[in-house]
């Protein structure tokens, strides 16, 4: 396009030549050899050009980038000078990848080949791994949620915690992309992470089966008295669709209200919590609001269509996030539905991607989201109407069966497992962390009712059935869930 407007500026100008009367007068021959001479040494000119100041013919047309100068002569430098051959490619992505770290911000990243394919298979398909959603923040890799049903959640993984070690390799300073190649492998693979759940607490190290993990985002169950559960563990491509599908399930089974479970949903596709909203708020009524750094705020309303309208709770805890909040917003300020639960995780920004032809590409925040009434929750989260704390026990850490705990052992191990053995109604004595008569006479008790070798040691099947068995009864007796059964059991009066 610039050609063009030079050419008609060129054009312009030939018009605005003043005229003489008169012309020149050549004869025919002497004029065919100027032409030719011109032509002759306009080639030789740029034959030189060429030859002796490459660097300049290839700026030819392009404007001068000036605050560039320093990252080319680094480029220039190490390519020339470093002790080692380097690889063009690797430079180029380090140095995109350093400028998007520079912004400081845990949810812009420069993803590589490798690392975009993986990105695009948690959102859009099954992928063979731990099934836990990761970011990375203040220079730590940090738990946002794990997945349903995954070996991250049977592990005892937890929002909050924080990976310090990948199979005995720091983790400190890397992007969530590059934590996440060297935590996900092959289906029947081991990883082994180390934990960190508390400050001041000891680092654990958790050891994991690789397994498939399916992008199954809605769950639904009903429970007494026409209340149907469904929960929401992520927002993926299909995640409307399957949720339409759960709600007509439940609707022919006798739906007359509605638990809609959002805890440990680390968030996912934008246009799926616009869609499951609307589900839920009246046409006309804000959903959520979008601000650009230019002043710019842009509404998003719901429209028509179908709508649910039993009654109808929402449950939300520390491991929802993002498009989960957005949603559990637009339901709270727009549509009146109560919140129960616990303070939400508190990602109040919209990222976009675009992708480089080689398959690479950059993932960077472009806006944040307002709430329906125009609050900000980035890093405060949403308080829930009704605040329902777990209990204790739905924290304790994981146990790894690959150790043996027995008589005289003593370690932090050993009081989780009387702590979980006394939640479960057995006797393991004093909880002191100290493996004596007690707790080997409770873990007996155990073995015997789950059908297990009595032995009254502690690991392998024995510490799987009672990380399974405390993980049920944490279900069965689920305190979030009640509150929201009591609720809306006053709502039917």
């Amino acid at each position: 396009m610039k050609v063009v407007k030079w050419m008609e500026e060129d054009q312009n100008n030939k018009e605005d030549i003043p005229q003489h009367g008169g012309f020149i007068k050549m004869k025919k021959f002497r004029f065919v050899m100027l032409i030719f001479l011109i032509v002759f040494l306009t080639a030789g000119v740029t034959i030189l050009a060429l030859s002796f100041g490459d660097e300049k013919a290839v700026n030819v047309g392009m404007q001068e980038r000036s605050e560039f100068n320093k990252l080319y002569n680094t480029y220039d430098k190490l390519k020339k000078s470093y002790f080692q051959d380097v690889k063009e490619e690797k430079l180029i992505d380090g140095a995109i990848d350093g400028m998007v770290k520079a912004l400081d911000d845990p949810y812009s990243d420069y993803m590589t080949k490798e690392e975009s394919k993986v990105f695009e298979e948690s959102i859009t398909s099954s992928f063979e791994g731990i099934g836990a959603e990761i970011q990375e923040k203040n220079g730590a890799i940090v738990v946002v949620s794990p997945i349903k049903g995954s070996p991250a959640e049977k592990a005892g993984i937890k929002p909050n915690d924080k990976v310090t070690e990948v199979d005995g390799k720091s983790v400190r300073g890397m992007s969530a992309n590059e934590a996440v190649l060297l935590i996900r492998g092959e289906k029947g693979t081991k990883v082994t992470l180390t934990i960190e759940r508390k400050e001041g607490e000891e680092p654990k190290k958790v050891t994991i089966r690789r397994d498939e993990i399916p992008i199954n985002t809605v769950y639904p169950e009903m429970l007494d008295n026409g209340v149907a559960k469904i929960q929401i563990t992520s927002f993926s491509s299909h995640t409307d669709k399957d949720l339409n599908e759960a709600l007509k399930e439940m609707e022919d089974k006798g739906m007359k209200s509605l638990i809609l479970d959002l805890r440990k949903n680390p968030g996912g596709l934008l246009d799926q919590a616009i869609n499951i909203s609307n589900l839920f708020v009246p046409k006309g009524e804000k959903l959520f609001q979008v601000a650009y750094r230019n002043g710019k705020v842009e509404e998003y309303v719901a429209k028509d269509g179908k709508k649910i309208t039993v009654p109808t709770v929402v449950l939300v805890d520390e491991g929802s996030a993002s498009a989960s909040e957005i949603l559990a917003a637009a339901v709270s300020e727009s549509a009146g539905i109560p919140l129960v639960g616990e303070k939400t995780f508190g990602k109040g920004t919209v990222q976009t991607t675009d992708e480089f032809q080689d398959g690479s590409n950059i993932k960077y925040t472009m806006a944040k989201w307002l709430t329906p009434e125009g609050n900000w929750i980035n890093e405060k989260g949403i308080q829930p109407d009704k605040r329902v704390a777990m209990p204790k026990y739905a924290s304790l850490s994981y146990i790894d069966p690959d150790h043996k705990l027995k008589v005289d052992s003593a370690s932090s191990d050993v009081k989780t497992a009387e702590q979980i053995l006394k939640e479960l109604g057995y006797n393991p004595g004093k909880v002191d962390s100290y493996y004596d008569e007690d707790t080997k006479q409770a873990v007996m008790e155990f073995q015997q009712d789950e059908k297990l070798e009595t032995t009254g040691e502690l690991s392998g099947d024995t510490t799987i059935a009672l990380m399974n068995k405390i993980r049920e009864h944490l279900l069965e007796n689920d305190p979030q869930v009640k509150e929201a059964v009591k609720m809306l059991s006053k709502k039917k009066k």
